[in-house]
């Protein structure tokens, strides 16, 4: 994903520009630029593919000095990672940076192509340089040309701006793609992630969606989507306030399963527009290769195959495509027979885990259609070796059992299963829609899941003295399960196993009895009603169950029976929100029992060998 640093102070700002890009390349880049108004009077600038370092030995040949400027990693998703497509772009006085994919940038082309301007790349961004160099002609003001720039923008953007002609200030726009100004003493800061900044400041404003910034050495305006000039709070951060730190929380794991809605939040930033999912935030080539994929094998392990298997049930009912999952140290060990135009896709946190690195490898040589990396580090071994990324910008994990990445891959795996449908034209009409609009309401969804903290603590007593447990859970939920399984043995040690729900007849059912909790989980889906008699046979055999239950499932307590409500949800998404307690129980029955939570015995956080 993109990185934007901006700044304009009464100091040579270079420096500043190029650390803040060296902090933000963890998430993932294939070229860098920065531009500066020069102590000459005028806007230069220096582009390079390839790393930051480039970038850095480049300006250290040829230095650009001055007090004004703006800097980016770019991630490619129009046109080829080059030095012509990297940014910031230009047109007449002005430089431009950008996050985001512009939708109409097509059309805007043509429009401008007609009225004179000529295109040096293959980008959307280089549209909004030329729509914006048209809109200061005829306005003279750069703030108030980029007001009515983004009126005609349609797509997902963070914009930061700077003109030669107006030297005194940085101006900024939000829609989809976060940005934050940090705040100085007689200097001010631009970046599209506050880590980029932390060097020269801990004071910072968020822009909302909508609003638009100019930003002066000694001053911040800001005015918000309707035009109408707004304060943001300014937020201060203390030493220690990053991800190495677990702050009020008292285990790394349990501070990571609390961050789920933030950086939900931030997986979807700049990659859906009004009712579609942006299907360039795969890469440049993602569209084309999309358009032929007719079978889908996704390849992981450990808590990624949990995912996986999810994702298969979203890929086949919404989007139509026959897929195969399988574990990553069993998939590069077999005879594999390829279908023909299958998409290779890889799920891993650190994307160094051999197996799966393994098993890509491999799958180059078996003839499949193209690989995608769905994956939490941009400069993993994992991300460089494959034809299509989404990275889950879940921050870094630092607890062993893996939380706030499971889900963030799980709303990468929908964002795909959505975009295979949305270019095949294979989903159901109005569907791509209402699940957009269901995205952007899970990060409450799961804010509202968090709150039961205290109810699924206190239910975690029921295991003080247990040494066995069974999950089980149908459909998409029979996943959940499993992860919820791994994470209660992977902590607190406890032997636990996963079940479809239907499957207790043909085996389990033998060992249910008053001293093995069956923990469910309970959608209110088709499946609800065969689900409560699945929970009725245990309770016949004195089993106690622990239901996770939708809240308009009709599910009460009774003898035997713990239901703890859950708010509602569209089904679709209810693995997402109902992955939530089962961390959360895990993490109780941990604390419980003892156990070292955030390092759990014999396990590492990244399986680097075979």
């Amino acid at each position: 994903m993109c990185g934007i640093v901006g700044a304009v102070a009464e100091r040579n700002i270079t420096a500043i520009l190029l650390e803040g890009l060296k902090r933000l390349e963890y998430r993932g880049y294939d070229s860098a630029g920065v531009a500066v108004y020069t102590n000459a009077g005028k806007l230069e600038r220096m582009r390079r593919p390839g790393k930051v370092s480039e970038l850095e030995q480049a300006l250290i040949s040829e230095p650009l000095v001055g007090r004004l400027g703006i800097a980016h990693t770019r991630w490619a998703t129009h046109g080829a990672p080059c030095e012509r497509n990297a940014h910031p772009h230009f047109s007449g006085d002005l430089a431009i940076v950008h996050n985001g994919i512009i939708e109409n940038h097509e059309a805007l082309r043509a429009q401008l192509s007609a009225q004179g301007y000529a295109f040096t790349s293959d980008t959307d961004t280089e549209v909004i340089a030329h729509l914006l160099d048209h809109k200061l002609k005829e306005l003279g003001d750069l703030t108030v040309a980029l007001k009515a720039t983004v009126k005609e923008l349609h797509g997902a953007y963070g914009l930061a701006v700077i003109s030669a002609n107006q030297p005194d200030r940085l101006v900024a726009a939000r829609s989809g793609s976060p940005l934050v100004i940090g705040l100085g003493l007689g200097e001010n800061f631009l970046a599209s992630d506050q880590l980029a900044l932390r060097q020269v400041t801990d004071r910072f404003m968020y822009l909302e969606e909508g609003d638009i910034a100019e930003i002066r050495r000694d001053s911040v305006q800001i005015w918000d989507i309707d035009g109408q000039a707004v304060e943001r709070e300014a937020v201060q951060y203390r030493d220690g306030a990053e991800a190495a730190e677990k702050g009020e929380y008292r285990h790394f794991m349990l501070k990571e399963i609390h961050e789920q809605p933030s950086v939900v939040q931030r997986t979807l930033e700049g990659r859906l527009s009004a009712n579609q999912v942006l299907v360039q935030a795969f890469g440049p080539q993602a569209a084309e290769l999309f358009a032929k994929v007719r079978n889908v094998q996704i390849v992981a392990c450990g808590t990624s195959y949990h995912a996986g298997m999810v994702a298969r049930y979203w890929l086949e009912e919404l989007a139509g495509i026959p897929c195969q999952v399988e574990v990553a140290s069993e998939f590069r060990y077999r005879k594999v027979v390829v279908q023909p135009d299958t998409l290779f896709v890889t799920i891993s946190q650190s994307g160094e885990t051999a197996d799966t690195l393994a098993a890509l490898r491999n799958a180059k040589e078996l003839g499949f259609l193209a690989s995608l990396a769905i994956c939490n580090v941009g400069i993993s071994s994992l991300v460089r070796e494959s034809d299509l990324t989404l990275l889950t910008q879940a921050g870094r994990e630092i607890g062993v059992a893996s939380t706030k990445a499971f889900t963030t891959q799980l709303v990468g795996l929908l964002l795909l299963t959505l975009s295979l449908g949305q270019v095949r034209g294979t989903l159901a009409a109005g569907v791509e829609a209402e699940l957009v609009e269901e995205l952007r309401r899970l990060p409450t969804r799961l804010g509202e899941a968090l709150a039961m903290d205290g109810v699924v603590e206190k239910t975690a007593e029921l295991f003080a003295d247990k040494h066995h447990t069974l999950f089980l859970g149908r459909g998409a939920q029979y996943p959940v399960a499993m992860e919820g399984s791994l994470k209660l043995k992977e902590i607190s040690y406890i032997h636990a196993e996963a079940y479809p729900a239907g499957e207790l007849k043909h085996g389990p059912l033998a060992l249910v009895d008053n001293d093995m909790p069956v923990v469910t989980v309970a959608p209110n889906n088709e499946l609800l009603e065969k689900l409560k008699s699945n929970l009725q046979e245990v309770r016949a055999r004195g089993g106690e169950l622990i239901v996770f239950a939708d809240e308009q499932a009709g599910m009460t307590n009774g003898e035997g029976t713990h239901v703890i409500q859950m708010p509602h949800i569209h089904d679709i998404l209810s693995p997402i929100l109902y992955t939530i307690p089962l961390q959360l129980l895990s993490y109780y029955v941990a604390v419980l029992k003892g156990t070292d939570v955030d390092q759990p015995r014999n396990l590492a956080k990244s399986v680097t060998v075979e």
